[in-house]
């Protein structure tokens, strides 16, 4: 099971700390990796190269949400522009933020109900 942690801040919409599978499509190649928050708004995550900051990348998240006993997962399909890009101590790799620049309402609102979801479970442990 995928951990998940809540960041507490006071931004516009919620951060879930959560290892979402995303792929980054630009230019230079395709990459795979994780995300480490996300939210409506953007996700945070590291790469294996450095992707400048105004970068503008298609974004595709797989979100999966438990429904009664069984999973469903559902595919979000955005643009986003990297933000913020800083080097990884001592592994080659990159954080870089980005935020979703384009994103349909109904995606928008599914992130929106994925980090809803684990606000709920959190509010009832």
């Amino acid at each position: 099971m995928i951990s998940s942690r809540l960041i507490d801040e006071r931004r516009k919409d919620p951060r879930l700390e959560n290892n979402i599978p995303v792929k980054i499509c630009q230019e230079g190649g395709d990459l795979v990796t994780e995300t480490q928050n996300v939210s409506r708004s953007g996700a945070y995550c590291c790469v294996n190269r450095n992707i400048e900051p105004m970068t503008k990348l298609k974004i595709h998240l797989l979100l999966s949400f438990p429904k009664g006993t069984k999973s469903v997962t559902k595919k979000i399909s955005c643009e986003g522009i990297v933000v913020r890009s800083q080097p990884a101590p001592d592994d080659g790799k990159y954080h870089i933020a980005v935020f979703f620049s384009d994103i349909t309402k109904r995606d928008a609102e599914c992130i929106t109900d994925y980090v809803d979801t684990y606000w709920k479970k959190e509010e009832t442990v």
